[in-house]
């Protein structure tokens, strides 16, 4: 009987114990460490939550915006006169074996930048083309017109007939920044309607693929991206999330031919200015500073005793230039245009190239040390600040050269009242006559000339020869003729 008490109270103490325990850990924490619990748990929700709560880039109303308003450009070349051996046709055709070549074609994009249909696309997609046809993502085609052609930058502006067409707006290149996403949206290999995405991965580059058979400097400040382009996609647009046109595709850097991670676009500042001077000008009103210009290294930096390695170095300036006028001189260190800054010569080109003769910009020089500013009207390559149009630089063309006025020190030396210095030659009449550089021009046909526009007034209209008398910086006299 004790032993059955015995274990019933041992059962009955267990019990209690369990319970008792049981309590205890139901019991609530104190206040102190709840808060704390509840703190730890906020924080990592917080800090989940920020993670969340950056957006990834989303591209597609971006592709919606402009996947329309990008066309495909085909071209077609007159077919070369001369016939080709087939030999397949010789042995299993008729036996005549030649064959007349068929006209060559070519492809490549283009981008709608106006409802009533202006396009914009590369100089070296159309060059030379005779005729021009667009295909919209429609599938619409429509013949197209050549309003006019840039290849310093390689821009061409196109237009088609009709109205209500999808376009591009324009965005800012110059806020383009290193690391931002873009699109390219093109016809790689006659895949109509693709687009490809990548960042910047530069600006202001140079890789040296642009010229000009006639003279003009080239001005190469490409955008540089990872975005794929391959053949096709010239032309094409290089558009920001936003759907605005940042630049046209133009080059690729590439071994085989093909894209292997580097591509280039024409910044869309660049593009603007040129398709308002083709549509205002039918030409490219380009202004000169009137300086030699070279970019800056460590070596060069020690070698002149100069204290950055940012900017642009001016290595020589021209006496009847708008740098020389303004006060600028030999050795100063061109750092900014505008409030723009420039670190190198592509982009102190592509600055410049955004403004026209006459224009007045603000450049700033690093000159020993110290800042100065000073406002520079730009000037023609003809040493002027007029605006011309396409016919008088049709006339540049032809004669071959650029033009600027004798100095009042040349004159002197040489004994002329007047007289316009060509300061260098290209192909063109003035080389085919034997014409050299430093050649002072003082009559055309007897007339005498002291400035560029006398000399288009003379020949503008001049049907038939052309007699030149002038004289070279030794003194010697020379008359050239030609045929205009």
């Amino acid at each position: 009987m004790k032993r059955v008490i015995s274990l019933f109270s041992a059962a009955i103490l267990g019990g209690l114990t369990v319970v008792f325990i049981s309590n205890k850990v139901a019991e609530p924490q104190p206040k102190k460490i709840v808060e704390k619990a509840i703190q730890s748990q906020n924080t990592l929700a917080r800090f989940t939550n920020v993670i969340n709560s950056i957006p990834a880039t989303d591209f597609t109303i971006a592709a919606e915006k402009t996947v329309n308003s990008v066309v495909h450009v085909k071209t077609v070349y007159a077919a070369s006169n001369m016939q080709y051996f087939d030999p397949f046709d010789f042995f299993f055709g008729q036996g005549g074996g030649y064959q007349q070549p068929m006209p060559a074609m070519a492809s490549g994009s283009g981008v709608i930048i106006s409802a009533d249909g202006y396009i914009v696309t590369n100089n070296h997609v159309i060059a030379d083309a005779e005729k021009i046809s667009i295909t919209l993502n429609n599938n619409k085609t429509y013949r197209a017109e050549l309003i006019g052609t840039d290849p310093t930058t390689d821009i061409a502006l196109l237009k088609i007939n009709g109205a209500d067409f999808s376009y591009v707006p324009y965005g800012n290149s110059d806020d383009v920044k290193i690391g931002e996403w873009v699109l390219a949206v093109g016809n790689p290999f006659n895949l109509t309607s693709t687009v490809t995405a990548g960042i910047v991965s530069a600006k202001g580059r140079d890789i040296n693929i642009l010229n000009d058979s006639k003279g003009n400097t080239a001005i190469e400040s490409f955008i540089q991206t990872d975005a794929a382009v391959n053949p096709g996609n010239s032309g094409g647009a290089l558009v920001n999330t936003d759907g605005k046109l940042v630049g046209i595709n133009t080059a690729i850097k590439s071994n085989t031919g093909s894209f292997t991670g580097y591509s280039f676009a024409v910044p869309v500042n660049i593009v603007r200015k040129v398709v308002d001077d083709l549509l205002e000008y039918g030409t490219v009103q380009r202004g000169y500073i009137g300086v030699s210009i070279r970019n800056i290294d460590s070596e060069f930096a020690a070698e002149k005793n100069i204290n950055t390695t940012e900017g642009v170095y001016i290595s020589d300036i021209l006496e009847t230039g708008a740098a020389y006028e303004a006060g600028l001189k030999k050795g100063d260190v061109i750092t900014k245009i505008g409030n723009t800054k420039v670190n190198n010569v592509p982009e102190l080109q592509e600055q410049v190239g955004s403004f026209r003769p006459g224009d007045e910009i603000l450049v700033t020089v690093d000159r020993n040390g110290e800042e100065v500013e000073y406002p520079v009207t730009l000037r023609n390559k003809n040493g002027n600040t007029k605006l011309y149009k396409r016919e008088f630089t049709e006339l540049n063309a032809t004669l071959g050269g650029e033009f600027v006025p004798a100095t009042q020190e040349e004159k002197k030396k040489l004994r002329i009242t007047n007289g316009l210095k060509v300061k260098t030659v290209t192909s063109g009449k003035l080389r085919s006559a034997g014409i050299k550089e430093g050649f002072i021009i003082i009559k055309i046909d007897k007339t005498p000339i002291d400035t560029y526009d006398q000399m288009a007034r003379i020949l503008e209209n001049k049907k038939g020869g052309v007699l030149i008398e002038g004289i070279y910086q030794n003194g010697m006299k020379a008359y050239y003729g030609f045929g205009l």
